[in-house]
């Protein structure tokens, strides 16, 4: 007899909070968070020694997120989007609860880097006076006075030596490549400390606590970083040590007794603990089943906090005593009214595309679905370009598998986590290749006994939402129906808008195409002007306040399939940008996903 699965609401789903970002407090007794449990995202403080969150900011509308404790007192640094656009103010929360902006104007984008280590100054990041460039300022704790140290320019700021004299940068030449580079303060003068040929990611750079060298890594291949010593008094580079494992960066604890590995291993992210002196790993207890993220280690070098996350259990919030070996959970996230033995644990599988490519993926199966009871399937197409389809909770994925859905998460060419050559793969080939590997994952879903090839979906957002479309429009029999988030129907129009000198133009133009030389590309490749070919039915959903994808973009496409007698549906939200930052708007989209996907993949 086929298992009987319990069914939770899209709201139940919803129900279950969302927490990120970290900050130990300067007396050890709190750790600072972000939290949508109040709808939308807001400050809250967690108690080390346990007990309930305490909400910190009340915003009903703005996403706030906590950023960083003072390192001497309770106050507390946070970010305000203002209006849902995907700005990003500093502003501090005073002890007496003032709240003080650091950062003005309209849609700027802030950030702040790093405390001195006396905890009187800190460096912080803002495009306030040139969109396109992020400055570096020095602001003073006590009466946040600041003082321009730099003007930006095509490269981002990641670190300043403790004597003040250096500062460390990241030029991104391609999503492949990368150099760091040392910046004099005093006179001015930038050296690259990583000049090469062919290309290579240097990445994770950081100065030593006596200002006396400076560390980097190197994505040697696609299974080594290697990491090495630049000493700033005669030039010198040193290779370190070797590293198993790619993309894998490195943090520091305070004083430097501990340091934290951080590597990707797939689909999912692996974590080691080493004693800096002796560079022996550091033996921790069996913790719960998941993926340890965001590791912090408090200044006193006492505790470590890191977040859990599992594909049956979403961030929570632990903490780690090195004096005696134990750890407590601090929140839970997942919903009371809903069993986690009822969600599904995905499965790490492969199949070759339609070049012998080996496609890395995750399938999710509902519990009862069986070769004598075939269930409806979905190809899960991530944003990018680059993302990728990982481990870990995903609350709409689990509803709809919940609700009776194969879900099959392609990693498709040019996704990140698989080696620089799988990620260049995409480059310039966005609506061929890439695409053609989403068509071989339905058509490898077609080939598992346990579901109907006749019933079928695409859904995505963002990049996956694009691909969702190209995939209806290009491959117009293979798709029962498709669902798309917030994608580019029109990458002519879409590569223009995007400002000069962003990091964004950069990266698109790489993987994308440039809309100028590739215009006839560019337009073989965009859903909007090839919509007389979607005959399957098509939800779109988009936000009206969306900065990365505009609104037109949804509009058009949506105007083009009507015209041509085509099936769509259209789903509007004029409080969001992109995505779902608000509970009830999630709640209310895929309600509507559900429903449609109901319609039209009839059991």
């Amino acid at each position: 007899m086929a298992r009987q699965t319990p069914r939770f609401t899209i709201k139940q789903f919803m129900d279950t909070h969302r927490i990120s970002g970290m900050s130990i407090s300067h007396d050890e007794k709190s750790i600072l968070v972000s939290s949508n449990r109040t709808g939308v995202f807001n400050v809250f403080s967690v108690p080390v020694a346990g007990g309930p969150m305490k909400q910190l900011t009340f915003s009903t509308d703005d996403d706030i997120r906590a950023v960083a404790y003072f390192p001497n007192d309770a106050r507390v640094v946070y970010a305000r989007d203002k209006g849902g656009i995907e700005s990003r103010h500093l502003c501090v929360l005073e002890e007496d609860g003032r709240h003080i902006e650091l950062t003005h104007g309209a849609g700027i984008k802030a950030g702040l880097r790093r405390w001195t280590s006396d905890g009187k100054h800190f460096y912080c990041v803002t495009n306030e006076r040139d969109s396109g460039c992020f400055d570096v300022y020095k602001f003073d704790s006590r009466n946040y006075q600041r003082t321009l140290l730099r003007e930006g320019n095509d490269d981002v700021f990641v670190d300043v030596s403790n004597d003040e004299r250096w500062g460390l940068f990241i030029r991104k030449n391609t999503t492949v490549d990368a150099d760091i580079y040392l910046y004099d303060f005093a006179k001015d003068v930038t050296k690259n400390l990583t000049s090469h040929d062919g290309p290579a990611r240097y990445h994770s750079p950081y100065f030593d606590l006596e200002s006396e060298n400076v560390f980097y890594a190197l994505a040697a291949d696609e299974k080594h970083t290697s990491v090495y010593r630049y000493e700033l008094a005669t030039g010198r580079t040193y290779l370190v040590r070797q590293i198993e494992g790619n993309s894998v960066s490195e943090r520091l604890s305070c004083n430097w007794r501990y340091r934290i590995v951080l590597r990707h291993e797939g689909v999912r992210m692996g974590m080691a603990l080493y004693e800096c002196s002796s560079d022996k790993q550091v033996a921790l207890p069996s913790f719960p089943a998941g993926d340890i993220k965001m590791p912090s280690i408090s200044r006193s070098e006492r505790l470590m906090a890191f977040y859990l996350n599992g594909d049956r259990a979403p961030n929570d919030l632990y903490v780690y005593e090195f004096s005696t070996g134990q750890f407590r959970k601090l929140t839970s996230s997942l919903n009371r009214a809903i069993d986690p033995a009822a969600l599904v644990e995905s499965e790490e599988i492969s199949f070759k595309s339609f070049d012998g490519l080996e496609i890395p993926c995750l399938l999710w199966r509902p519990h009862d679905a069986s070769a004598s009871c075939k269930a409806p399937a979905l190809v899960w197409v991530h944003g990018g370009p680059g993302g990728q389809t990982r481990k870990g909770y995903a609350g709409a994925v689990q509803f709809l598998v919940n609700q009776g859905y194969v879900v099959l998460g392609v990693n498709h060419r040019g996704s990140s986590g698989f080696g620089k050559a799988f990620e260049a793969a995409a480059d310039r080939k966005q609506g061929r290749e890439p695409l053609w590997d989403c068509v071989e994952a339905r058509r490898f879903l077609a080939t598992l006994d346990f579901v109907d090839e006749s019933r079928i979906a695409i859904i995505g957002g963002s990049f996956g939402a694009y691909m969702t479309m190209a995939a209806l429009a290009f491959h117009p029999d293979e798709f029962a129906a498709g669902v798309a988030i917030a994608g580019v129907s029109n990458w002519i129009r879409a590569l223009r808008c995007l400002s000069p000198g962003s990091p964004s133009r950069q990266l698109y133009y790489e993987k994308v195409g440039d809309p100028e030389k590739d215009e006839e590309m560019l337009r073989a490749i965009s859903p909007v002007f090839h919509a007389h070919k979607i005959g399957k039915p098509l939800m779109v959903l988009q936000g009206a306040r969306d900065p990365r994808v505009l609104r037109v973009e949804s509009d058009d496409i949506v105007a083009a399939v009507k015209s041509n007698g085509g099936t769509v549906e259209y789903l509007l939200f004029d409080d969001e940008a992109h995505g779902f930052r608000k509970t009830k708007n999630a709640i209310r989209a895929y309600e509507a996903v559900l429903d449609f996907l109901h319609r039209h993949l009839p059991s």
